[in-house]
């Protein structure tokens, strides 16, 4: 017997039973119980200045360390707040577990005009979340964390939502409530690996993509695409799980029309943990020519009808590496193209700015470490960074892939600096990107967290009003009024300094990597083109 305790304190401490060693979140009259089980300092808390920015900050753990993290918000503006970071981790397969409070349960349902009432917050979160579900009484807490830890590990990761009433979080409990033992990932079956074998052995032109699902594999996709003497190709996600300097990496350009040619001559593709996603093509899957594999953990992946497939399998990735590389061939023929020229084309297609941002990434890239991880923001540098930043190593490109939200990266690298990571982290944001989660800088501040902000600004909306120039619109609402972004940042705590020159982008990084607390770097857009003689955009 453990002694009486609340509920809210018997939950906090199986979630570091769990492995859960940092919470982001707010507190609020709705949630405070569970912050009496935070006043040991265990798990570590950390306080955004918006619930989104907790779930991003989550995000960000979970995409540098593969572990989730856990985030405590207040019933109806809380959990409406996080919605769209919820949305962010459901899209890109993250592991997130949020506890949010809901009315006392005589009220659930109701819409009395309860202090934060939502009258359905549970059906808001299930359109968001892989697990969401509601606990009437502290028994069912447990099963509840153990559904959601089993998902995280043994499926297709997903943010769970557990939402409890005010009034159970402050019920009695005198039990210890223990983790119990977690399911193992699904293993592929064993005949289905051998079809695999047979079906690759008889490839003359293979090809392989591999997405956010392969992560797992290591060095191990390493072994695989080497073994198979293949091109192989990764979405935004996998970038950099194949050295995109290996001569068999066509890195992450699978938009390109010059990848795409390739894997619709191939004759055996096998596509490993990727849903084949909008963003991961921005156009119609290639007509393969040849017969495909198709290896995911979520199986309605495998039934999607866009890729038909002779072999699907129901694995993780990782599984069915390991099962598969002892029955390959040891070596094979190289391919009969060249994968770095056909990656360095697919670079060289993109016009506009792109030329502009190839400059500029060249020079953070020549500034930065081989192990920084970038976390870049839905910003034009960085959809061309996409093909053209090179990376040698998985999880050092981050980017809200799937959802598209902007003001993600500052959050996103605020969360994954509490992983202990030692790496150097650089934010990659755009002037308007910048201003949905500014106050964050004021956290990252707070706990003097070594991050570097490139801040691109190119005034304003500089995407959408290089598309309204394709649809001949006359560009309207995409020039909005800036601050003084060097000297916000000062008001806030941080260094701040301007780049207005090519040739001083490099030194400035390395200045500001030294600095080892936060730094704000503007990267002026059109002083840097004119500068080296290069367009900003479309006009």
């Amino acid at each position: 017997m453990a002694g009486q305790r609340t509920a809210a304190e018997a939950l906090v401490e199986l979630l570091q039973a769990y492995g859960i060693d940092t919470v982001f979140g707010i507190p609020g009259v709705h949630n405070l119980a569970l912050y009496r089980g935070l006043q040991d300092g265990t798990p570590r808390h950390v306080l955004p200045r918006h619930e989104q920015a907790a779930g991003f900050m989550a995000d960000g753990y979970a995409r540098v360390s593969g572990r989730p993290a856990a985030c405590f918000v207040i019933t109806g503006p809380g959990v409406t707040n996080i919605a769209t970071a919820l949305g962010q981790a459901n899209s890109d397969s993250l592991p997130m577990l949020v506890i949010a409070t809901v009315v006392e349960r005589a009220d659930l349902g109701l819409g009395r005009g309860r202090l934060h009432e939502i009258p359905r917050q549970r059906e808001l979160c299930r359109a968001l979340a892989g697990f969401a579900e509601t606990a009437l009484v502290p028994e069912v807490l447990p099963e509840l964390v153990a559904r959601a830890f089993a998902g995280f590990v043994a499926a297709r990761p997903r943010p769970a939502v557990i939402e409890v009433p005010v009034d159970v979080l402050v019920q009695p409990v005198w039990e210890r409530w223990r983790p119990v033992s977690l399911p193992l990932p699904p293993h592929p079956d064993p005949g289905q690996v051998e079809a695999a074998a047979r079906l690759l052995a008889a490839a003359r032109r293979p090809a392989t993509i591999l997405g956010g699902g392969a992560l797992r594999l290591g060095r191990l996709a390493l072994d695989l695409v080497e073994r198979l003497g293949c091109p192989v190709v990764t979405t935004v996600a996998a970038k950099g799980l194949v050295p995109e300097s290996h001569p068999l990496s066509l890195g992450a350009t699978l938009p390109a029309e010059s990848t795409r040619e390739i894997l619709a001559r191939c004759d055996r593709l096998l596509v490993v943990g990727s849903e084949l996603a909008e963003t991961d093509l921005w156009r119609d899957l290639p007509k393969v020519a040849g017969r495909a594999i198709r290896v995911d953990i979520d199986p309605d992946r495998l039934a999607d009808p866009r890729l038909p497939v002779d072999l699907a399998v129901l694995a993780d990735s990782r599984a069915f590496v390991e099962a598969l590389l002892p029955r390959l061939a040891e070596h094979r023929p190289a391919p009969d193209v060249e994968p770095a020229a056909v990656r360095a084309r697919a670079i060289a297609e993109a016009g506009g700015p792109a030329e502009l941002h190839r400059a500029v990434l060249a020079e953070i890239r020549r500034a930065l470490p081989e192990d920084a991880v970038v976390f870049a923001d839905m910003t034009q540098i960085a959809y061309t960074g996409h093909m053209a930043f090179a990376c040698e190593r998985p999880r050092r490109w981050l980017h809200p892939v799937g959802f598209g939200t902007l003001g993600w990266a500052l959050p996103a690298a605020i969360g994954a600096a509490f992983t202990g990571m030692r790496e150097p982290a650089v934010v990659l944001v755009g002037d308007f990107g910048f201003q949905y989660s500014l106050a964050e800088l004021a956290t990252a501040v707070e706990h003097v967290l070594p991050l570097v902000l490139l801040l691109w600004n190119n005034g304003g909306l500089a995407q959408i009003r290089d598309d309204m120039h394709r649809r001949a619109l006359r560009p309207f609402a995409t020039a909005p009024f800036n601050p003084d972004f060097p000297a916000l940042a000062r008001a806030m705590g941080a260094e701040a300094t301007r780049v207005r020159r090519l040739d001083g982008v490099a030194e400035t990084v390395r200045q500001a990597l030294a600095y080892r607390r936060p730094v704000l770097v503007e990267l002026c857009a059109s002083d840097i083109a004119r500068s080296a003689g290069l367009s900003v955009g479309e006009s």
